[in-house]
């Protein structure tokens, strides 16, 4: 098989962990990977597609997540610290069984990114950053309970903000939606990320090259990665069960970033224009998709 993994017999139990033999679960599925793969498609290995029991691992995970979010939808506003926020996460995850996946991966600090105006993303929560009237801010929370792993994040206007950076929180929103036109089973990934691309640039702003999805579930980030400028009809193959984020970075600006933080995290607009993002998890399905966290 083109992933190097074996395959069971006709009459095995699939590799799938369904329990039915082979020949009346995946062997055509298979075939269809194969041919795919010999016609020079990037086709992902069958260790990256979700069975229906991870989905559902995933989906309980997700729960956590998304009620964080609305936690933190209830309570925020101005005069809130980011401190403030990543003491919510930590505490309403943790009372619900699960585990921050931000804090202390690859050495991160706290349990939530929280992104302010012309940060990009990796904004690490701090008691003396204050939200203030008019600031747009990205919370990007992450979650794992019984070893899933979910992912999503929103975005929150401060009070009243300026109407070109509520426009630009709408408009990268509003990428999401036409992201997910393009998720079809049997498609191509490229066509996703394009279609942001084209939407942002409709509307002068820019994306960010650098940052995009990734595939999630049984680790943080697996492959594949999720580009917002991707090339239409590239890509890995969207094949049910495959597992990922769709988290476009739109600039007002240009498209360049700052990495020069001493923090070694935290990521800025190189011109300090204003910068949003939004981000969903999805499971690819035989006719479209199932959205898992958002």
């Amino acid at each position: 098989m083109y992933d190097g993994e074996p395959l069971p017999g006709r009459n095995d139990e699939c590799w799938c962990g369904s329990g039915r033999k082979y020949k009346k679960c995946h062997i055509d599925f298979d075939e269809r990977l194969e041919l795919l793969y010999e016609q020079g498609f990037e086709v992902p290995p069958r260790s990256l597609l979700k069975s229906h029991k991870d989905i559902e691992g995933i989906k309980k995970s997700a729960i956590v997540n998304i009620g964080v979010l609305d936690y933190v939808a209830e309570r925020i506003g101005p005069g809130v610290t980011t401190g403030e926020i990543d003491r919510w996460v930590h505490n309403y995850t943790v009372e619900h069984g699960a585990v921050p996946a931000p804090l202390d991966y690859e050495g991160f600090p706290k349990s939530v990114c929280t992104s302010i105006n012309e940060v990009v993303c990796h904004g690490i929560p701090s008691d003396d950053e204050v939200l203030a009237e008019g600031d747009i801010v990205n919370v990007d929370c992450s979650t794992i309970l019984d070893g899933y792993f979910s992912d999503s994040s929103r975005m929150f206007c401060i009070g009243e903000v300026d109407p070109e950076k509520k426009r630009l929180v709408e408009v990268t929103k509003e990428s999401i939606d036409k992201a997910l036109s393009q998720v079809k089973p049997w498609g191509l990934l490229g066509d996703v990320g394009h279609v942001v691309n084209e939407f942002a640039k409709e509307h002068g702003y820019s994306v960010v090259r650098e940052f995009g999805g990734h595939g999630i579930g049984i680790e943080f980030h697996e492959d594949p990665f999720v580009s917002f400028v991707a090339k239409p009809n590239t890509g890995m193959v969207l094949v049910p069960g495959l597992v990922f984020t769709i988290e476009p970075m739109i600039n007002a600006g240009k498209p360049e970033i700052d990495m020069s933080d001493p923090n070694g995290w935290t990521v800025r607009t190189k011109d300090g224009s204003a910068t949003a993002q939004w981000e969903i998890q999805l499971a690819v399905t035989e006719d479209g998709y199932e959205l898992l966290s958002w």
